[in-house]
């Protein structure tokens, strides 16, 4: 049986795959480990999503802090994990199972606020005015 060819644009069964296994293994070692950098203490992270690039060598990572979602504290948690990501990529690279570890790159994860401001858009009563009479 010969495989579909994956539509361009979108992430391959292989990139998917190798972006679970890095979140997976990234938030246990973000978690366990003891970190001297004062922007990681005490800081939960949550790793929301990791996208591979094609030839799986960059791994761009979506991370939030709990508890300070704030602008300023998203940037202070990048910056943080940025600064540690060598640290990082050296234990990732024990902990997974991939060829090679990718380069990390830590982003902002603006999905939460992304999901809240919809969630204010559909409370509207104008929307919700409008969604109801077209239904």
């Amino acid at each position: 049986m010969a495989r579909r060819p994956t539509p361009p644009g979108l992430p391959s069964q292989r990139q998917l795959r190798a972006g679970e296994i890095i979140r997976h293994a990234l938030a246990e070692i973000i978690s366990r480990e003891d970190f001297r950098d004062p922007d990681l203490t005490n800081v939960i992270v949550t790793v929301g999503e990791v996208r591979c690039s094609p030839d799986l060598k960059h791994a761009n990572i979506f991370v939030t802090p709990l508890g300070d979602e704030s602008e300023e504290g998203r940037k202070r948690l990048t910056d943080a994990l940025t600064r540690a990501k060598g640290f990082l990529r050296a234990r990732l690279g024990r902990e997974i199972e991939l060829k090679f570890t990718p380069e990390l790159h830590f982003i902002a994860d603006a999905s939460y606020d992304e999901a809240t401001a919809i969630d204010r858009l559909l409370n509207d009563p104008r929307v919700r005015r409008d969604v109801e009479s077209e239904g």
